[in-house]
């Protein structure tokens, strides 16, 4: 089984993308340089927006997840799996997490990225206020 939401997000000049272990996109439209694990802010949807199928295949600890970041034509993926602990309650947040650590705005864990580990060229551009993100994010079971 293969699940695919598509967000629409866009750059903001306060992203410092220098967290080590996570990787934030938020609904907000404004963020403080303390958020630096955010990487693109005014998206289309937060962990509570995710279609209930993919919420379902998500909380599988064998489904593999895959982020698909492009801005101005450069793509970039993370990859991470799915877990039991995965709610997607919040209203606002998506966060991939290099732990295991869940919560309301989890999106995946074990991810192989997190926002420090962004080329700064692509985090450059990711500074431009407006610039368009897209997102595919895909959930998929993971061959046994």
């Amino acid at each position: 089984m293969r699940v695919v939401e598509i967000i629409t997000a866009y750059g903001h000049p306060q992203i410092k993308a220098t967290h080590p272990t996570t990787l934030e996109i938020t609904k907000e439209k404004d963020v403080t340089p303390r958020g630096d694990c955010i990487i693109a802010t005014s998206a289309s949807k937060g962990a509570a927006d995710l279609s209930p199928s993919f919420k379902q295949l998500a909380a599988q600890p064998s489904t593999q997840i895959t982020m698909t970041l492009t801005v101005n034509g450069r793509t970039l993926q993370v990859i991470g799996r799915g877990d039991p602990g995965l709610t997607f309650t919040h209203p606002t947040d998506l966060v991939a997490r290099k732990s295991r650590y869940t919560c309301s705005r989890t999106l995946m864990v074990e991810a192989n990225k997190a926002a420090a580990d962004l080329p700064r060229s692509l985090v450059g551009e990711l500074k431009v206020a407006g610039v368009p993100v897209r997102i595919g994010l895909v959930a998929e079971k993971r061959p046994k």
